[in-house]
C-alpha cells in the first residue's frame, strides 16, 4: 500500500543502499535511525528518573531498566515494520484509518507528550550549561532555543550528516558514563542481583518506576521511527523490504542496547555513589556537586559534559518528530523552519514558567513528573501500532507474527496497569473509576471508529 504523502518529505529515500555489496557496507548504509530513536531513551527526562531510583533504592530497581528497555526494542521493532511495509509512519496511519475526531484526539494528546519530553531536554540542557559555564537556568532555558538554527543549518547537508552528529553526540554520553562508572566501581554482583530479581519495595517505587518506563518507551519515538526508517532508498519489492526490516532490526537493536547501557550505568552510579542520599539531591546539579569529592573532578566534569550533549541530541530527534507528528496526523505540509519554531516555543514557555514559579528548585522532581506524564500517554501511541501491525489488510505479507502480537499486547498491559495503579495511589479510586470509563469510551470510538482506505 502506498502513501499519499511522502513521510519527512525533505529525507525521504535520500540515502542510498548499496545493491551488491559486503554485509558491514549494507549494515552501515542502514544503521543511523535506530541511533537517532537511542537518543529518546537517554535524555535528560531518564536521568532524572534513574538517580532518583538508584539513590532511592540502589540497585533494586534495575530491573525495570531492563525491561522497559525490552519492551522499547519491541516497540520500535513494530514501528520499523510499519513504516516500511506500508510507507505510512504511525500519524499518516492514524489520520488515514481512524475517522477524524479520533485522528484530531490522538494528535493532541501526542503533542502534550511532545511538550512535556521537550521541557525535559530543555530543562536538563540548561541545568548543564549551568553546571559547565555558570549560565543562570533562565538564560540557559533560552539558550536552548538556538537549537532550532543548529538543526536547520545542519538538515541543509543531508540526513546521513545529521545522522553522525547524533551519533557522536551518543557516543560522548555513553563514554562519560564509562568512565564514571569505572571510578565508582560498582557491586557488580548486587548489580546482577537488582536486573535479574523484581523488587518494588513500597508505593514510591511504583512512581519512580512508572517514570522509568515513561522516561524509556517514549510515545514520539513510535512515530518518528516509523518515519525515519523511510529515508532509505531500499528496493521496492517484498525481498527488499524483507532485507529492510532485518537490517533495521539489528539497527535497532544495537542502539536501544546502547541506550540500555546509559540508563543502567546512571542507576548503578546513584546506587553506589548516592544510595540513601537522595534528600541531598533536588537538582541535577547536586548530583554532579556530590560526585566531586567522592570521585573526583573529572568525573563531576564528564556529568556535566553528558548532560549537555544528551540535551542537544534529544533536542534534535524531538523537533523531527513534532514535524512528523503534525503533517502526519493533520496533512499540513508548513515550512519546517517554521514548525521547529513553534515547537521549540511550545517546550521553552513552559520551562520558563516552571522555573520562574519554582525558584529554579527541586528541577530533578519536576522531570521524574514529566516522565510520568509521558507514560500515561503511552498507550494511545502503542495500542493504535498494535492494531495497525496486527492487521493482514493493512501489513499483507508484513503482519506481525503471533508471538509478536502476543508480547506486544503484554508490554502495553503491563504500561496500562501501572498507570491505572498510579491514579488510584495519587487520586484516589473516584477518579480511577472516571479514567477507566473514559479510557474505556475511548478505545470503543477508536475501534469502532476504525475504517478502510477509500471508505468514509
Amino acid at each position: 500500500m502506498q502513501p499519499r504523502d511522502e513521510s519527512l518529505s525533505d529525507a525521504f529515500r535520500t540515502v542510498k543502499i548499496p545493491r551488491r555489496s559486503s554485509l558491514m557496507r549494507k549494515v552501515l548504509a542502514y544503521m543511523g535511525p535506530g541511533f537517532l530513536i537511542s537518543v529518546g531513551y537517554m535524555d535528560p527526562g531518564n536521568w532524572a528518573t534513574d538517580l532518583e531510583g538508584g539513590a532511592r533504592y540502589g540497585y533494586r530497581l534495575l530491573w525495570v531498566v531492563l525491561l522497559s528497555n525490552l519492551m522499547a526494542i519491541l516497540l520500535q521493532t513494530l514501528c520499523v515494520r510499519l513504516g516500511l511495509a506500508t510507507g505510512q509512519d504511525l500519524a499518516q496511519a492514524c489520520r488515514q484509518h481512524f475517522r477524524k475526531p479520533a485522528a484530531i484526539a490522538l494528535w493532541i494528546l501526542c503533542e502534550l507528550a511532545i511538550v512535556a519530553c521537550d521541557l525535559a531536554e530543555v530543562v536538563g540542557s540548561a541545568i548543564a550549561l549551568q553546571l559547565l559555564f555558570g549560565i543562570p537556568l533562565i538564560a540557559g532555558v533560552a539558550i536552548t532555543t538556538l537549537d532550532v538554527l543548529i538543526l536547520l543549518g545542519l538538515s541543509k547537508f543531508g540526513f546521513r550528516k545529521l545522522e553522525a552528529i547524533v551519533i557522536t553526540l551518543v557516543a560522548t554520553v555513553a563514554g562519560c558514563f564509562m568512565l564514571q562508572t569505572f571510578l565508582a566501581k560498582p557491586d557488580f554482583g548486587m548489580v546482577a542481583k537488582g536486573m535479574l530479581i523484581p523488587s518494588l519495595p513500597d508505593a514510591e517505587a511504583i512512581v519512580i518506576s512508572l517514570g522509568i518506563i515513561g522516561a524509556t518507551v517514549m510515545p514520539h519515538n513510535l512515530y518518528l521511527h516509523s518515519s525515519i526508517v523511510q529515508t532509505r532508498a531500499h528496493e521496492r519489492t517484498a525481498k527488499g523490504i524483507r532485507e529492510a526490516i532485518r537490517f533495521n532490526t539489528w539497527d535497532t537493536i544495537g542502539a536501544l542496547g546502547a541506550a540500555f547501557f546509559v540508563n543502567a550505568a546512571i542507576l548503578v552510579l546513584a546506587g553506589t555513589v548516592f544510595d540513601g542520599r537522595m534528600d541531598e539531591i533536588r537538582e541535577l546539579g547536586d548530583a554532579q556537586k556530590l560526585l566531586k569529592p567522592i570521585l573526583g573532578g573529572v568525573a563531576s566534569t564528564a556529568f556535566a559534559v553528558a548532560l549537555l550533549a544528551a540535551g542537544q541530541s534529544s533536542t534534535i530527534t524531538g523537533t523531527l518528530a513534532g514535524q512528523i507528528v503534525m503533517e502526519g496526523f493533520l496533512d499540513w505540509k508548513i515550512a519546517p523552519h517554521v514548525r521547529r519554531i513553534v515547537t521549540r516555543l511550545l517546550a521553552v514557555v513552559p520551562a520558563m514558567v516552571i522555573i520562574l514559579i519554582s525558584g529554579g528548585n527541586d528541577t530533578t522532581r519536576i522531570l521524574t513528573w514529566s516522565q510520568v506524564a509521558l507514560s500515561l500517554q503511552l498507550p494511545f501511541a502503542i495500542v493504535p501500532l498494535i492494531v495497525f501491525t496486527s492487521s493482514r489488510r493493512l501489513m499483507r505479507d508484513f503482519v506481525n507474527p503471533l508471538w509478536m502480537t502476543v508480547l506486544s499486547v503484554l508490554a502495553a498491559s503491563v504500561i496500562i496497569g501501572l498507570n491505572l495503579y498510579l491514579v488510584w495511589e495519587r487520586l484516589g479510586p473516584t477518579i480511577l473509576v472516571c479514567i477507566i470509563g473514559a479510557c474505556a469510551a475511548f478505545a470503543t470510538w477508536v475501534r469502532f471508529g476504525y475504517k478502510e482506505r477509500g471508505k468514509a
